[in-house]
């Protein structure tokens, strides 16, 4: 076996481990041919702005929390950072939740992954008033007015 096919075989492994963690998001309301056991260990920690969960079980009922308003809510992969262990994924969120938003919202954010065999630690970075507050029908327009201002210094 020459060096290169040494360093293919021991890079698929990752590869498709990532693979399968896009492909398992790419559409959240649609069930994929991913299983997330396959793809997260069970001791597994979730961190975003307003969650942190433990564990496989508190985490699929995270996300079964997390859809059950939404009408849309996909993935579009924008770019990657994948090293040994560890990766960076940029991505679009595209979701419509009725209760936020009449319309379809995009949100642009990164996850932060480590892995051996299974994702042990999964943390999604975004902002907040892009995602909830700048929608809101009360609150929205006071929060688009200081991004503005702020924007302007």
């Amino acid at each position: 076996m020459s060096m290169l096919d040494k360093n293919q075989a021991t890079s698929l492994p990752t590869e498709r481990l990532i693979e399968h963690f896009k492909l398992y998001y790419r559409n959240l309301l649609q069930p994929s041919n991913v299983r997330i056991d396959n793809i997260y260990a069970d001791n597994m920690i979730f961190k975003d702005p307003v969650h942190e969960v433990t564990g496989l079980d508190q985490f699929s009922s995270y996300l079964d929390r997390l859809c059950d308003n939404l009408i849309d809510c996909r993935f579009e992969y924008l770019d990657e950072l994948v090293g040994d262990g560890i990766a960076y994924i940029k991505w679009n969120m595209h979701y419509h939740h009725p209760k936020i938003s009449s319309e379809p919202i995009t949100l642009r954010g990164i996850t932060h992954l480590h892995f051996d065999t299974h994702i042990t630690y999964h943390e999604d970075v975004f902002d907040m008033g892009a995602m909830l507050y700048e929608h809101l029908t009360v609150i929205g327009p006071v929060t688009r007015f200081i991004k503005q201002k702020m924007g302007k210094s």
